[in-house]
């Protein structure tokens, strides 16, 4: 008998490993290692969430008739070995893992591997679209996607007459007091429990609460709650920002995806059938299937195309420790105080927190990229080295130069007084670049500008910009406000 190993973000019956296996044939083999438990501080919920749904998935798989081995380990190598020497299987399989470092275990150990279907359009696809390209560009990735898959295409053109209807997707926050669609929570039972109670001293944040679905059945009812209640209404205000709504109308369903609960197509096929039955307006489904088919793709294949060297990368010098607020929480800037709120309840913040707030502060006090990405990937429930690679090194921190993004994602405070409600009760004025008001990040984005002019000097995105900071009359003030910002941060006293 041959054993399929299944790792823990491959919790659907549709891994390509169980393809055409049966119980008669096949055992199963899980592994739980305490060493990949207690290699970060991860936080409650996503440890929570990722072993609840492997014993979950090994009870259905046992339901099924597989035997599985569900094994606690110190280590994977040392579950596998223990697996191998009771067992004698004729072969261990597993499908492709998600981490590059992965897949070389995998080897090493002697493991064969079956081609990763999680994603619709595997690396090696990616690797050939993007040969010979003197530059990779999402979006036209994305409309070979649309082609490709089919999705939101009337014929041979884009339903709605437009590839992207981003410019409708940029509204800022609401003002009308509107509720937004509640998200849904299971009841907690025996097995969370079990689960809570035997989480490391190392874990961080706050206990489960029922939100993050652990089984296939609950991750599809989250999917049809998105469907009726949230897409509706996703689009316009999607780049918004709201003090105490931490999830607003964003679909929350990238840890299913992550961890095989959800496969990619029945996500979109959900979303192009509501859609066509008039249920989701064009903009907000075309958001929506953009994020899952062209970003979280395009983000997969990059990070494939550019590993191992690109963990490496730092293009902008980045050397600043992690700043304590990220860990501690404690911070006058409004913002950010509560982004990292959310990410203490919940393991989660939206994508503009992400990328504006969190990431954008990384970048303009100069944060070490390794420790940014450290920090994200334990911190998020859907949290992974594939994930953050990109997102933070190549998004968030420009740290390789342009690879991914066409200039750094740097703004002062006026962009988040734009997008959010934030501002109007914080301490810090976004309109002030100097001084005991002035918006920490309108002074960094400055003092950003003109101590990496030499690096940006080339990108023509940011021309404007470099122009202004050089036209600024007061720069000696703003620079030496700013390091006084850098070091009370660093002190974790602002």
């Amino acid at each position: 008998m041959e054993t399929v190993w299944v790792l823990g973000d491959q919790l659907n019956r549709r891994i390509s490993s169980l393809a055409g296996r049966s119980a008669d044939d096949t055992r199963i083999l899980i592994i739980e290692s305490a060493a990949k438990i207690q290699s970060k501080p991860y936080h409650r919920q996503r440890l929570h969430l990722v072993i609840t749904a492997m014993r979950r998935f090994a009870r259905e798989l046992t339901s099924a008739g597989f035997e599985v081995d569900y094994r606690k380990s110190e280590s994977f190598s040392k579950g596998l070995a223990a697996h191998r020497e009771q067992f004698s299987p004729d072969g261990v399989t597993a499908m492709e893992p998600m981490s590059y470092q992965m897949l070389y275990r995998l080897r090493d150990l002697d493991v064969e591997t079956t081609r990763s279907n999680q994603f619709l359009c595997h690396y090696e696809d990616f690797a050939a679209w993007a040969q010979g390209r003197k530059r990779l560009v999402m979006e036209d990735f994305y409309r070979m996607q649309r082609e490709n898959l089919g999705y939101l295409m009337d014929g041979s053109g884009p339903a709605g007459g437009s590839w992207n209807f981003d410019d409708q997707n940029r509204e800022p926050p609401p003002r009308d007091g509107r509720a937004w669609p509640d998200p849904v929570r299971s009841r907690l039972d025996e097995l969370d429990d079990e689960v809570v109670a035997g989480l490391p001293d190392t874990a961080v944040g706050a206990g489960p609460d029922g939100t993050w679905a652990t089984s296939r059945r609950a991750a599809l009812a989250r999917l049809r709650h998105v469907i009726d209640n949230v897409l509706p209404i996703f689009g316009p205000h999607e780049d918004a920002m709201l003090a105490g709504e931490w999830s607003m109308a964003h679909s929350l369903l990238s840890p299913y995806l992550n961890l095989g609960l959800l496969y990619p197509d029945e996500v979109c096929d959900a979303a192009e059938d509501a859609y066509r039955e008039g249920a989701i307006p064009i903009a907000s489904a075309e958001g929506f299937v953009r994020q899952i088919i062209g970003w979280r793709e395009y983000v997969w294949g990059t990070y494939w195309l550019w590993m191992p060297e690109y963990r490496e990368v730092n293009a902008l010098g980045a050397e600043r420790s992690l700043l304590p607020l990220y860990t501690s929480g404690q911070t006058d800037m409004r913002c950010v105080a509560d982004s990292l709120s959310a990410v203490h309840d919940h393991g989660y913040a939206h994508h503009i927190q992400r990328l504006m707030v969190l990431g954008n502060l990384a970048l303009l006090t100069g944060v070490e990229p390794w420790e940014m990405v450290d920090w994200m990937w334990s911190s998020f429930v859907d949290g992974a080295e594939w994930v953050m690679l990109p997102n933070v090194i190549g998004m968030s921190l420009y740290a390789d130069g342009g690879q991914m993004a066409t200039k750094p994602y740097a703004a002062g405070g006026n962009y988040i007084n734009k997008m959010s409600d934030y501002c109007g009760e914080c301490r810090f004025d976004p309109k002030q670049r100097i001084g005991d008001e002035a918006c920490p990040f309108t002074t960094l984005y400055w003092d950003f500008l003109h101590r990496n002019r030499n690096e940006l000097a080339g990108n023509h995105r940011l021309a404007r910009q470099l122009a202004a900071a050089e036209r600024l009359t007061d720069m000696a003030d703003v620079r030496a406000h700013a390091k006084r910002v850098l070091d009370q941060l660093s002190d974790g006293n602002l």
